[in-house]
């Protein structure tokens, strides 16, 4: 192993001769540049090999790379680039497919080397990378997309993209952006002949030696591979995003008509469709010449076109009354409502469309829980807050079991200072489930502590233990604790402390709070803390260090506390502690002793 790396060592000679001699390294930077050397040589070369040592060797190198770059620009020596930065760039290359032969699963490794090639320009180098890798990699489409497209657009060999897509597609015949890419290659193909052609016709050239199919400059080509993709993948996101492909280039008109018509005939049903056919009016009116234009004829124009779209909407719901076929029509509406207009009468038109669809989606019985979250948002920012009422109390009809509806109609209630909160919150408790109803309890005790008398607040909160399941009222515990100190005093909530911890579960933070509680007290007493922390480590001594480490503080800062109380607390924290813990334990337990902690 010794002589390989001293042979390897003695291949870097000449070209750190030739850095020493152009004046790019000192004597001193040579000599630390073959010790690094010789360090990742040794571990590259070892028996038991890690992938980490070939990358770190190969950043090194890189890194050398562009430190030479930079003193040549510095320098302006731009010669011995064959003896220099060749050398080094077959080095990383000879390194990079040690480690890809090693570890061929790791694509990240695989990419990395494409992407060396790519900055370095290697690209005899690279089209051999993305052979290998294809063929380990088979059944990665991205890979062969990549290896497709940098032939196409660095190479600019359509015949070498075309025939990489065509092995592509035997391994996965069904792989809907294969096709898609393919599509756009054949298109960019097309474009490519037919800017050559119009140069050469404008050169005034004879085209007789050139070949340009007219079929190929038609997209005839990419039209064969939409046809045949379309007889597999079956699904209008397939066809809409061919369109939009199709709609990048200016000679695909029957192209684009072709995949229109298919559209409609196989999809007719499908809630896309329309919405795709609808948004075009948009676009068609869009086309038109806009000289001479005021504002108020800009404003007119989209007003018209909107209208057009929304005919088209209104059409598809009646031929498809489906909740998605409402939802594409609601957020049309809310899109063009959103987008800003200095006019005030475009935007109440948007409105007063965008709220009339609601109500009809609503009517049909065809509008979904989120829908229905979006509009009462869009009547609460309308000032509409009678129509809101109404609208929350039909969507918790509609969805009854759903936390998240009764949580909208009791924040659209309390925003409006109505006084049926409390009747409101009494029936959302009554149809939802026990289990996740603490949003609604959590609404409600934040409620009634700003508007309730503190005995209610104090009920509800007792309430709300009994009601929740038992790992909810955890967080019930700690907000009635918080509560009850802020209101009722110290004595009043070490009462209630006592009290909840009769009943598991509890959290951590249900403790803190406690001990933080008593820590604010003038007359703050040792006693009760070490209640506090025991209590703590009865639930929680297994699984926290923190916690341990905490009491021990105490014991070691409080007035009253006992340090010879530390050497059993720790024994204790050994002995409670399970698994990585207890090295944890240790560590910080000695940061502690140093003061470091």
């Amino acid at each position: 192993m010794a002589e390989r790396i001293e042979q390897r060592l003695e291949d870097r000679i000449p070209e750190l001769e030739q850095l020493e001699r152009v004046g790019l390294f000192t004597r001193k930077e040579i000599r630390a540049v073959l010790r690094k050397a010789s360090a990742l040589e040794y571990k590259i070369h070892r028996r038991a090999l890690r992938k980490e040592d070939f990358i770190n060797y190969i950043q090194y190198e890189v890194n050398l790379l562009e430190l030479i770059k930079k003193r040549r620009a510095r320098t302006g020596y731009s010669f011995k680039k064959d003896e220099i930065e060749y050398s080094i760039l077959h080095r990383v290359h000879s390194l990079f497919n040690r480690a890809t032969g090693k570890w061929k699963d790791d694509v990240q490794l695989w990419l990395s080397h494409v992407a060396f090639c790519k900055q370095w320009n290697a690209k005899h180098q690279l089209s051999k990378v993305f052979s290998t890798m294809l063929a380990i990699h088979s059944n990665k489409p991205a890979l062969w997309i990549m290896a497709a497209k940098w032939e196409m657009e660095t190479r600019l060999s359509s015949e070498s993209a075309r025939h990489l897509f065509l092995r592509a597609l035997r391994f996965h015949p069904e792989c809907p952006k294969l096709y898609q890419e393919y599509f756009r290659m054949e298109l960019m193909h097309a474009e490519k002949q037919r800017k050559e052609k119009k140069e050469f016709e404008q050169a005034k050239m004879d085209l007789g030696e050139f070949n340009y199919s007219e079929e190929i400059l038609n997209g005839e080509m990419a039209r064969i591979v939409y046809r045949d993709a379309s007889q597999k993948i079956k699904g209008v996101e397939f066809q809409l995003a061919v369109l939009s492909i199709a709609k990048l280039f200016d000679f695909t008109q029957d192209l684009q008509k072709e995949i229109l018509e298919s559209l409609q005939a196989r999809y007719a049903d499908d809630p896309l469709t329309w919405d795709y056919m609808a948004r075009r009016e948009l676009e068609l009116g869009s086309l038109q010449p806009k000289e001479n234009t005021t504002k108020q004829k800009k404003v007119s124009e989209m007003a018209q076109r909107e209208e057009r779209c929304c005919a088209v909407f209104d059409e598809a719901v009646r031929a498809v009354p489906t909740e998605d076929m409402w939802k594409c029509y609601i957020t049309f509406c809310l899109e063009r409502y959103n987008r800003k207009t200095n006019s005030e009468e475009l935007k109440q038109k948007r409105l007063e469309r965008t709220l009339n669809v609601f109500s009809k989606a609503h009517e049909s019985s065809l509008l979904s829980e989120a829908l229905y979250k979006q509009w009462l948002q869009l009547l609460l920012d309308s000032n509409l807050s009678e129509k809101a009422v109404e609208v929350a109390e039909a969507a918790t009809r509609h969805f009854s079991q759903s936390v998240e509806t009764w949580q909208m109609r009791l924040q659209v209630l309390i925003q409006l200072k109505r006084d049926d909160v409390t009747q409101c919150f009494e029936e959302a408790i009554k149809h939802v489930k026990s289990k996740g109803t603490l949003p609604l309890w959590t609404l409600w005790v934040e409620w009634s502590e700003g508007t309730n008398s503190k005995e209610d607040t104090e009920a509800l909160y007792q309430r709300s233990l009994h009601a929740t399941t038992p790992a909810e009222s955890v967080t019930m515990k700690e907000m009635y604790l918080d509560w009850t100190y802020r209101n009722c005093g110290y004595k009043k909530v070490k009462r209630l402390f006592t009290s909840l911890c009769e009943n598991r579960p509890f959290s951590l933070d249900f403790f803190r709070k406690m001990i933080q509680i008593e820590k604010k007290q003038e007359s703050c007493k040792m006693l009760h803390l070490r209640e506090y922390y025991e209590r703590a480590l009865r639930e929680f001594g297994s699984t926290n260090t923190d916690l341990w480490l905490d009491y021990i503080k105490e014991e070691l800062g409080h007035p009253q506390g006992k340090p010879e109380n530390c050497g059993s607390i720790h024994w204790r924290a050994m002995k409670m502690l399970q698994g990585d813990l207890v090295e944890d334990f240790i560590s910080k337990y000695t940061l502690l002793q140093t003061g470091h902690l």
